[in-house]
């Protein structure tokens, strides 16, 4: 079966659904397909309803949400806070990083180590210096990381990764897709998926 998880790291219920979801994997053994996306980029051309959510929130979902998602972290064995640094932040670098380092065989360690980074320790990944401290963690260069995020080739599967999503129906993140056409988002479907790769 093909399994593909489009993400971007700015999203904390993407980094439930992305620990949750390799967790998943290693459990029953299948192979995932990362596909780093820039979520901002989807919103801005299928989903602009969220800019509105977020400038004009129901105050009561907006505390309830924050609860549902801090019992989904403790229920997942994470910790996330919210960032005070910056929210949102630009992950167009730290996605691009991902890319550099699934080349590498090392995009599961690096991306959650962005999401640590962001909704662990109040990181601001956008900056070099921070994915550069990432990198090195990861066993990644961070002077190739640097140079490698800037090309052309990687800045173009990001954007093909974008569009890809969008053309495909999705909406935001998390989006996976089991046998490319039977789609499921966040988190809270995990349960769905996992019912339907052990069928």
């Amino acid at each position: 079966m093909r399994i593909e998880f489009f993400f971007d790291c700015s999203s904390p219920w993407t980094y439930l659904a992305f620990h949750n979801f390799v967790a998943m994997s290693e459990e029953l053994s299948f192979q995932v397909e990362w596909k780093p996306i820039l979520v901002g980029g989807v919103f801005n051309t299928v989903n602009p309803s969220v800019y509105a959510n977020r400038d004009n929130p129901v105050p009561a979902k907006a505390r309830y949400q924050t609860k549902d998602m801090m019992d989904w972290a403790a229920f997942s064995g994470i910790e996330i806070n919210w960032p005070m640094t910056v929210f949102p932040v630009n992950s167009v670098k730290a996605m691009r990083g991902c890319i550099v380092a699934g080349e590498q065989g090392k995009l599961v360690p690096f991306a959650r180590a962005v999401f640590e980074a962001y909704w662990g320790e109040d990181k601001n990944i956008s900056r070099d210096d921070v994915l550069a401290e990432i990198a090195e963690v990861c066993g990644l260069d961070p002077a190739v990381m640097a140079t490698r995020i800037a090309d052309d080739d990687i800045k173009a599967e990001l954007r093909a990764n974008t569009e890809e999503l969008v053309n495909r129906n999705g909406f935001g993140s998390p989006t996976i897709y089991l046998n490319g056409d039977d789609m499921y988002f966040g988190n809270d479907r995990l349960p769905l998926v996992r019912a339907k790769l052990t069928a």
